[in-house]
């Protein structure tokens, strides 16, 4: 017999099942909210039978809005819906989102302070702001509504969401990541990620405006860059990897032709000479699926200076350790890892996804041959995302690669205001790499790696 049963046996009520409380939370909104939902709904279905959909293709985004704002006032003053103003506005906003964007994410894509928007079911929308996740007060009014919400974007890219192909990964038009994961995987409703890229991309300025690094870090990188070394972007979820490569990227030469290759394109390069390509999924016949792996090899074929991977994932792994180790420095991509030394472990594992039973020396001798430099990135518990580590990549000793860092950044620990304190210094180490650098005619200052811990 169960808790519940003697307690109804006994007259006595039930306890009360707090994980329904919290499943029923999510699914839905509120009282309030759900009637203004249902209002609105009813309005949007109206707008679309009265809409021309063949005139509507040839109006601008503000005749457009025009037009619904005229018809939607009108049809709640029909409807005798006791509105004030305020409410009325925030309603013909409401449903202008509905048919020309995103519905209730519309207002959360304008913030440009917003960095992910989390959406965990109809009634359930987290985002994060300067490192922090908090919930918001924006709903769908059902899984109806918040699918409704999912095609919308995924169709743009020519991807499906349904049962047979419930995970999914698009873009918006703005760059941003969206990631969708739908029933009968995601158990409480569809959940959606959306990771911000702004229209305006991030300079090394802003970085260095926000502490992520030095100066003297910064002149290192942009020589780096234009002196064509094979650079690894290392960090966790969230650690500001893809943002850090679109600023490194910005140092490359105009004359300079590149290949970008990319999950999920996300990527936002200033040069004018970029060819950018993109995976496709399997269709419903579980065929046609087109790989990274299969861009890398085809980029090769493209006569690129330069290649970019958004993020190695698995085989191609081993495509771009060759595409460094034939003439095509200056590469850059980006790797899953809380370690330098995590990194080249990861990599040597993607190789050997790639189908050939390489001995371990072969595959790490090829690592110390391609790369050149690691930079490390992590995301602090305040929410600043720092350059902790930069590594040179200087040869094998055995069967070990070995590395040198550069650059570190030393926690010290928290301050009053929650902070992370510590500093920025170079170890001491003359790079390697800085012959390189000069023999391109790049001249950068000896005290630059001067050790000058404080």
């Amino acid at each position: 017999m169960t808790v519940t049963d003697w307690l109804a046996r006994k007259n006595e009520p039930a306890i009360p099942n707090a994980l329904a409380d919290t499943l029923a939370r999510r699914a839905a909104p509120s009282g309030a909210n759900r009637a203004h939902q249902e209002l609105k709904s009813t309005i949007h279905r109206r707008l679309i039978d009265r809409l021309d959909l063949s005139t509507v293709a040839e109006l601008s985004a503000e005749q457009l809005s025009g037009i619904i704002k005229t018809v939607v006032e009108n049809m709640i003053a029909q409807e005798g819906v006791p509105l004030t103003r305020a409410e009325r506005d925030k309603l013909v906003m409401e449903i202008q989102h509905e048919t020309l964007g995103l519905g209730p994410l519309e207002p959360l894509l304008q913030d440009p302070e917003i960095s992910d928007i989390l959406v965990n079911g109809a009634g359930s929308v987290y985002v994060e702001r300067n490192g922090k996740i908090t919930r918001t007060d924006v709903t769908f009014k059902d899984d109806e509504h918040l699918m409704s919400v999912i095609e919308r974007i995924v169709s743009k890219v020519g991807r499906r969401v349904d049962e047979s192909s419930p995970l999914v990964d698009a873009r918006l038009a703005d760059g941003s990541r969206v990631n969708v994961i739908i029933p009968p995987l995601s158990i409480d409703g569809p959940a959606m990620s959306i990771r911000r890229f702004g229209v305006c991309p991030l300079k090394m300025e802003n970085l260095l405006a926000n502490g992520s690094l030095t100066p003297e870090m910064a002149a290192t990188f942009e020589a780096m860059v234009k002196a064509r070394m094979n650079i690894l972007v290392s960090g966790g979820t969230g650690a500001g990897k893809t943002t850090f490569l679109n600023i490194l990227s910005a140092s490359i030469p105009d004359d300079e032709r590149i290949i970008t290759v990319e999950d999920a394109a996300e990527l936002i390069l200033q040069q004018e000479h970029t060819v950018r390509l993109e995976t496709r999924p399997s269709n419903i016949e579980g065929k046609g699926a087109v790989t990274q792996r299969d861009l890398v090899r085809n980029a090769l074929r493209m006569r690129p200076d330069r290649i970019i991977v958004g993020e190695v994932r698995g085989g191609e792994a081993l495509d771009m350790l060759q595409a460094m180790n034939t003439g095509h420095d200056g590469s850059i991509s980006t790797i899953h890892a809380n370690t330098s030394r995590d990194a080249l472990s990861r990599i040597e594992t993607m190789v050997l996804m790639a189908g050939f039973e390489l001995p371990a020396k072969a595959i790490r001798e090829q690592i110390a041959s391609a790369l050149n430099v690691i930079l490390q990135l992590s995301r602090m518990s305040d929410g600043t995302r720092k350059v902790v580590t930069v590594s040179e990549i200087t040869g094998m000793e055995g069967d070990v690669v070995v590395m040198q860092d550069i650059f570190v950044f030393e926690k010290r620990g928290l301050d009053r205001d929650g902070k992370v304190a510590g500093e920025f210094h170079a170890t001491g180490v003359r790079p390697k790499f800085l012959d390189a650098i000069q023999a391109s005619g790049i001249h950068l200052p000896a005290g630059i790696f001067a050790y000058r811990k404080k």
